[in-house]
């Protein structure tokens, strides 16, 4: 048996285990060595029971192939010649279908009814073949865009639920082992706007969806694709998903103050709670519950700061809550929106007298070598000088005279020298 001929054998070895579970969540490159250990835990299989050259070939796919509980190990041995017969596989089809397809064109046409027929079936049997090779080439090449591009073609003509589920199944697949797969996210997100007004139960996939992406977040680190593709899920939520994903993903960022990722997914959510009083048939909270819900985001951001010592991701977040926060209550623009809530000088008067006192909280230095105290003072600094340029007239003034008799231009020279032109800039634009 030529080299071809097993790299073949692999691959329809790979297809048929695929098919063979469907409820397949994991996919893994497991060394050899490793492999074997996995064998020799899970004991004999029933192929080790076989007799001559059956066993034989048995026994190569089992030292390349692990499969169990819906987990599936290939040997990194077996990647490049799988590899290239996945692809080989794939182009072939994928010519075969385009010749076949423009053939078919060329017949309706003509009007010839029984070869339009026969053409059709064939263009059905190389589908099955386009979408099986192409499974199998990104499951061990998830940027191969072609693949990416021919199953849309093929899926979007067929306009089948199942269809577009077993898309989000397969990229499911493929993100279990490259989490950052930009290919794959994208292709999720085609899934959702092919089903979008078209699936009775959208809701329910769009909250799978945020739970999928949590728990990926919670293995791979720092991945913005995928809270970038929560962050874009919220626009296909309700105003009741809304408010249960903004209180759901509380503790997971009271857990990962450093992740700035999920402060822009809360951030997105209050966006979407913001744009709901636009829309009068909206499911937003009332005006006094908003209010309610924001100064509670504010104070719980607050003692995380506290908690959480020089940690950005929440300043910058703060930022946002408070410029929203004086936006809405403290001034007259949108008091339509905002009916009966407090929207007053004063109101201004007692945020800022808070938010100073968190900064002169957070710019002392009891510990010169711990870093991450001067990290917080830095924050605080530069925090409490942009959030005093949102304020306007005499209270700008008279905020700028108490953070100059409080030390602020001292601290921000000793602490972060770097940054003095910041006061210099500040000071001139009171």
């Amino acid at each position: 048996m030529t080299g071809a001929d097993k790299s073949s054998d692999l691959l329809k070895e790979l297809e048929r285990l695929l098919d063979s579970d469907p409820l397949m969540d994991e996919v893994g490159f497991i060394h050899p060595s490793q492999l074997a250990e996995l064998r020799k835990e899970a004991g004999s299989t029933s192929r080790d029971r076989l007799m001559g050259s059956a066993q034989t070939e048995a026994n190569t796919f089992d030292l390349v192939f692990w499969s169990r509980e819906h987990k599936l190990g290939i040997s990194t041995t077996a990647l490049l010649p799988l590899y290239k017969a996945a692809k080989h596989a794939f182009m072939e089809a994928i010519r075969q279908y385009q010749t076949l397809t423009d053939l078919q064109r060329e017949r309706d046409d003509s009007k010839d009814v029984n070869a339009s027929t026969f053409t059709s079936s064939s263009i059905s049997i190389l589908e099955t073949d386009v979408m099986k090779h192409s499974r199998a080439l990104l499951l061990l090449s998830c940027d191969f865009g072609t693949a990416w591009n021919c199953r849309k073609l093929v899926v979007s003509k067929l306009e089948l639920l199942h269809t577009y589920m077993d898309e989000l199944n397969l990229s499911s697949l493929v993100l279990s082992y490259a989490p950052k797969s930009e290919r794959a996210w994208n292709h999720r997100r085609w899934v959702i706007k092919m089903i979008a007004g078209k699936c009775p139960n959208l809701q329910e996939i769009i909250e799978r969806e945020s739970e999928f992406v949590e728990k990926l977040a919670e293995r791979s680190k720092m991945n913005y694709r995928a809270w970038n593709h929560r962050c874009w899920l919220v626009s296909y939520m309700s105003g009741e998903q809304v408010l249960h994903e903004l209180n759901k993903s509380r503790d997971w960022a009271g857990l990962h103050v450093a992740d700035n990722s999920c402060f822009h997914y809360r951030t997105r959510l209050l966006l979407k709670i913001l744009e709901g009083y636009d829309d009068q048939n909206s499911a937003a909270p009332s005006a006094t519950n908003f209010h309610e819900l924001w100064k509670k985001e504010l104070d719980w951001v607050a003692t995380l700061i506290k908690c959480y010592v020089g940690r950005e991701a929440l300043w910058l977040y703060r930022r946002f809550l408070s410029l929203t926060w004086i936006k809405h209550f403290t001034t007259q623009v949108h008091s339509n929106s905002f009916g009966s809530c407090p929207k007053n000088i004063m109101n201004v008067e007692v945020f800022m007298s808070n938010e100073l006192q968190l900064c002169h909280y957070c710019s002392s230095i009891p510990d010169n070598d711990f870093e991450d105290y001067q990290a917080q003072a830095t924050f605080s600094a530069t925090y409490i000088m942009w959030i005093t340029r949102q304020v306007g007239g005499s209270l700008q003034v008279e905020l700028r005279k108490k953070l100059e008799a409080n030390g602020l231009k001292t601290l921000v020279n000793n602490v972060c020298p770097e940054k003095s032109f910041l006061w210099n800039t500040f000071s001139e634009s009171i």
